[in-house]
């Protein structure tokens, strides 16, 4: 069976943000990476080349594919910083995605341009929840 290709690695997460071309998003990386530590209580972890990580947990599908994924994270990437809220697609998820501010959502990430953009009690009660959701659904290692 094959194994999740985005995996927790031992590389720098500042190093990482370092190299972010726009200095408006690295600054804004460097925000989003403490504000997720301190709701969080985690460190910040790369998962692959791109990808800043707290907490994990982990998954079984009734395939019997299994494996570990980060709980909240995000990637500063070109066009928009990507925030990963594993859970917060749910429809038992208890939250408004408008309560946020500016944001477009994907399949499973919401996607801002610059942190200003939305309203950061707002982001801090995404993160909370989605965390404490995510540690509730699933057994972590």
């Amino acid at each position: 069976m094959a194994e999740n290709k985005t995996q927790p690695t031992d590389a720098s997460v500042d190093d990482f943000i370092n190299q972010v071309e726009s200095p408006k998003k690295r600054q804004d990386a460097f925000r989003i990476k403490k504000i997720m530590e301190e709701v969080t209580g985690e460190k910040a972890v790369m998962w692959g080349p791109s990808i800043i990580g707290f907490g994990s947990y982990h998954y079984k599908y009734e395939s019997g594919r299994e494996g570990d994924f980060l709980i909240v994270g995000f990637s500063p990437r070109k066009a928009s910083i990507s925030l990963y809220v594993m859970g917060c697609m749910h429809e038992d998820f208890d939250f408004s995605l408008d309560s946020l501010g500016k944001v477009k959502t994907g399949a499973s990430c919401i996607y801002i341009n610059k942190l200003e953009d939305i309203k950061e009690d707002a982001l801090r009660e995404l993160i909370a929840k989605g965390y404490h959701y995510m540690k509730s659904k699933y057994p972590t290692r």
